[in-house]
């Protein structure tokens, strides 16, 4: 199984940016995903979670630092999900997580993810 993130870079104040992740090996639809990131010095927190698509309701979980800014769809024909990101300022700054696990997603339970990948940085500055 692999995650792996892309979209990662340089952006300034203000800008948007969506981040990818790539999912192999496993079938996504049966798996809850979550977007995770650590600023420097900080530790890792959540960002942003789906449930499955293997359910009529899927439903989002999105910390308050983000929250009316960034979004989490998810593309389960091409195995990927995304975190869409506006209106981004220099706190948003961080390497960016991706997750997966078939049970849930929370936004504390980064360490409890089945599959996790090995991050994107994003910097933005002001």
């Amino acid at each position: 199984v692999q995650l792996v993130e892309s979209g990662g870079g340089l952006v300034h104040r203000g800008d948007s940016l969506r981040l990818s992740c790539a999912t192999s090996g496993l079938a996504m639809r049966y798996y809850h995903m979550g977007w995770f990131r650590q600023a420097p010095g900080k530790e890792r927190e959540g960002v942003s979670c789906i449930s499955d698509a293997d359910h009529e309701t899927i439903t989002t979980i999105d910390a308050d630092s983000v929250k009316g800014r960034f979004t989490i769809p998810r593309d389960d024909a091409k195995n990927t999900v995304y975190l869409e990101k506006n209106n981004l300022n220099p706190e948003d700054t961080a390497v960016y997580y991706c997750a997966a696990d078939p049970k849930s997603c929370l936004l504390g339970t980064y360490d409890d993810m089945d599959y996790r990948g090995k991050g994107t940085l994003v910097t933005v500055s002001s």
